[in-house]
């Protein structure tokens, strides 16, 4: 029996190989791209999913509440590991964490690179999965002079890992550690990248300000013990900081709260004190995604399976009369749904394959098909169950209830039912195509406006170069001789990257602040000449200024700090910070110094007086950038002869703020497009099957004198009267979709009534090429033919 199901599905597919051939194209291109998106939603579930006591990780974040604004992230105190492990019972350890990776120079057997990296606790191995090639979890970071460095790391510079345990490298040529540990080359599914690590307590003596209950900085985890109630230690820890930070007042309060380890990678954007979306947000766009174009698929192969039900309408007739039961006739449908899925996903795996590696380089992944692992057969299995189920079950249900008697005496017609559903799944899949259209366009709207945003700043022809080694001793001389150089235009000094400003300080007062009030202002120093050098604009006074020696205690404040102040004559107004008198000599118009996802901060900025850190900033000119990076690459390798020359353009690091921003834009074209061609293909075939079914009357209207256009007109006007419903349903939808997307930026693009009517023009322009094309050849047919048919 099963058997016979077969021969007739293939029968009935070899017969019909257009519809087959665009049932199997939609199912597999949906199929395909369900799969891609399935891999890399469960790439995203996965990234720091390998730590064994996962479980038991938290990272404690702080909540920041001033008199005008909440101020929320990971930043803690460097002594608060310590103080949570003493403190609490519950806590098993704890483990502080430098919060950015820094890019340091190692040497080591006459071989120099830069590396990125980091200090930590001695229990970070123990706590974290790691993989240890050499060493001991326990004793890894233990020594403050020892450091775990990567395997390629220890290859580079030892030709083994084996070989490199007990030899000494060169810390930024000023301090020497001794390889205590080599740790397995740190994978994509972690979210955090290293090559180095060293001791924190060692980290702490070199940096004084980590000492302080009023700094914060560090990450702090803590590994909770077995059995412990998470939410029990996390009420206990709010307002733990109280006893400690030593100013709190009516205005302002800190307080802390944990997170599961697991969910800190797809959970990390904060709002009003709460943790509020972040890279989820993008796992559950693209699983929409999928879904929609799965959706797609499968209305294509409803529609046009029920759509030539009544050319097997003689077949089901004679089989009821026979005796065959309608369960029996449902089993062959579903079966015959189940075998064309089958053959679409089998497609569909050979297209995956195909388009992993660009979809990888995309996503800047390292995904794989998993054929070894049965779970990804069971899923795909039940991918290939629910898709036939979906797409045969309305067909099979349909098809068998045809009336034997009234099918083998001719009088069978399709009813109003059938019609009124494929018309309800046409709008519906149209629908879905364009919110995905909608969505391309608002998406790359944003992108762009993100891209020609201005900052505030010139970030064309800007590169920094880290201030380190001698460099930090003869910057003097550096610059001095730089800007004699050709395709130097200005230099100057900033103690932060310049796309990402992060020193606060709440440590402000100023005459007329509303007394028990504080405010966070970002705070960081930077060089002479440093507005000039960024290209921003003044809005009252000037620039630090050599030929000003007053400008030791003078700052610059920008417009937001200003309104803040509410100086009405700001120049020459005295500032306290942190106890220091500063007179503001400038006024800078606002610019961004972070994320477009967060409003501009009010900032003060300090003249950088001596010890120089940071970074040198450069200012190139226009096509000189190629010579200005010769004369300074060969400037730097004669000042400071021990470190690689190492620079970084502006433009690029703003571009990685939006990085994911730039993957949703690509992707989103490449599936919105995908979906519009499954609609498509399945609306060609609704319109051949029409023309099929309307073969007869299309001959008649032709003797009688119809006109090709009129004919290829009615066949038309029928289903851009779908389109254009459909158009009607998702713009509503398309509208506040986009529109809580867009809320996550501080700073967007708005929407406007054109994007929608670009994208619904588009939608009818592609289904009006689709249809014409058939219509008219349709109403080209010869009628004599036409009328022969019968």
């Amino acid at each position: 029996m099963i058997k016979n199901y077969f021969i007739i599905a293939w029968r009935n597919m070899v017969r019909n190989k257009a519809f087959s051939a665009i049932n199997i194209a939609g199912l597999s291109m949906g199929v395909a791209c369900s799969v891609l998106i399935m891999l890399w939603v469960q790439n995203e579930m996965a990234i720091d999913g390998f730590h064994v006591k996962g479980d038991r990780i938290f990272k404690v974040y702080e909540r920041e509440y001033y008199a005008d604004n909440t101020s929320d992230d990971y930043d803690t105190p460097g002594l608060l590991g310590a103080e949570l492990k003493k403190t609490f019972p519950e806590v098993e350890d704890a483990v502080m964490l430098q919060d950015n990776n820094d890019r340091e120079t190692l040497q080591a057997g006459g071989k120099i690179l830069k590396a990125e990296g980091s200090a930590a606790s001695a229990g970070f191995f123990s706590m974290f999965s790691f993989p240890l090639v050499q060493g001991n979890a326990t004793t890894a970071l233990k020594d403050l002079s020892g450091i775990a460095i990567s395997e390629k790391t220890a290859v580079e510079f030892f030709g083994t890992a084996a070989a490199a345990m007990g030899k000494t490298i060169r810390f930024d040529n000023r301090k020497d550690f001794i390889v205590s540990a080599v740790f397995a080359d740190i994978t994509a599914m972690s979210s955090r990248k290293m090559d180095w690590l060293i001791n924190w307590e060692g980290f702490q003596q070199d940096h004084p300000w980590t000492a302080s209950w009023q700094n914060s900085g560090p990450l702090t985890y803590v590994l909770l013990k077995q059995g412990t109630r998470a939410a029990a230690v996390d009420s206990k820890l709010t307002h733990f900081l109280e006893k400690y930070n030593g100013h709190a007042t009516n205005g302002y309060r800190v307080e802390l709260g944990l997170q599961p380890m697991g969910e800190v990678y797809l959970h990390n954007h904060f709002k009003n004190g709460m943790i509020d979306g972040g890279r989820i947000e993008y796992v559950r766009l693209f699983s929409a995604i999928a879904l929609f174009i799965l959706l797609i698929a499968c209305i294509n192969f409803m529609n046009l399976a029920t759509a030539r039900s009544v050319k097997r309408a003689r077949e089901i007739g004679v089989r009821k009369v026979a005796g065959a039961l309608r369960s029996s006739l449902i089993q062959q449908f579903i079966g015959e749904s189940m075998m064309l899925t089958g053959l679409a996903v089998a497609i569909a795996l050979v297209l995956v394959s195909l388009l992993l590696h660009p979809f990888n380089t995309v996503t800047q992944k390292q995904m794989e098909l998993p054929f070894t692992d049965g779970f990804f057969w069971l899923k795909i299995t039940a991918l290939v169950i629910v898709t036939g189920l979906i797409a045969g079950s309305y067909p099979a249900l349909f098809l068998s209830g045809f009336n034997p008697a009234k099918v083998l005496k001719g009088e069978l017609t399709q009813g109003s039912k059938g019609a009124i559903l494929r018309k309800g799944l046409v709008v519906f899949q149209f629908s879905l195509a364009m919110i995905l259209i909608t969505g391309t366009l608002v998406v790359s709207r944003q992108i762009n406006f993100i891209q020609s945003k201005n900052l505030g700043y010139d970030k064309g022809n800007l590169i920094w170069l880290p201030l380190e080694g001698d460099l930090k001793q003869h910057f003097a001389t550096f610059k001095i001789s730089a800007l004699q150089m050709p395709g130097i235009e200005n230099i100057a000094l900033v103690s932060d990257d310049p796309s990402y400003l992060d020193q606060n300080t709440n440590g402000v007062d100023w005459e007329g602040r509303p007394a028990g009030t504080l405010v966070s202002f970002e705070h960081p120093a930077v060089g002479y000449d440093f507005v000039r050098t960024m290209k921003m604009e003044m809005a009252a006074g000037r620039d630090f200024s050599k030929d000003f020696p007053t400008d030791a205690d003078g700052c610059i404040i920008n417009e937001t700090a200003l309104r803040i102040f509410k100086f009405d004559k700001p120049l020459g107004q005295r500032i306290t910070i942190n106890g220091r008198k500063l007179s503001v000599v400038g006024v800078v118009k606002d610019f961004h110094f972070r994320s477009l996802h967060e409003n501009i901060k009010p900032v003060i900025m300090e003249l950088m007086q001596s010890g120089y850190y940071g970074n040198i900033l450069v200012r190139t000119k226009p096509g000189q950038t190629k010579q200005a990076l010769t004369s300074l690459s060969s400037l730097s390798k004669s000042l400071n002869p021990q470190f690689p020359f190492d620079y970084t353009f502006a433009d690029e690091a703003y571009r990685k703020l939006y990085r994911s921003e730039e993957v949703i834009g690509q992707l989103s074209r490449a599936f919105a497009f995908l979906g519009i061609f499954i609609s498509c293909l399945g609306l060609l075939g609704l319109v051949m099957f029409t023309a099929e079914q309307r073969t007869k009357e299309i001959g008649i209207r032709k003797v009688l004198g119809a006109s090709v256009a009129g004919i290829a007109g009615l066949l038309t006007t029928h289903f851009l009267k779908l389109v254009l419903l459909a158009i009607l349903v998702a713009t509503p939808i398309g509208w506040w979709a986009m529109q809580q997307w867009l809320n996550g930026y501080a700073y967007k693009t708005e929407l406007s009534w054109w994007m929608f009517g670009l994208a619904g023009s588009l939608a009818i322009f592609i289904a009006l090429l689709t249809i014409s094309f058939q219509a008219i050849k349709a109403a080209l047919a010869n009628p004599v033919k036409s009328l022969r048919t019968e």
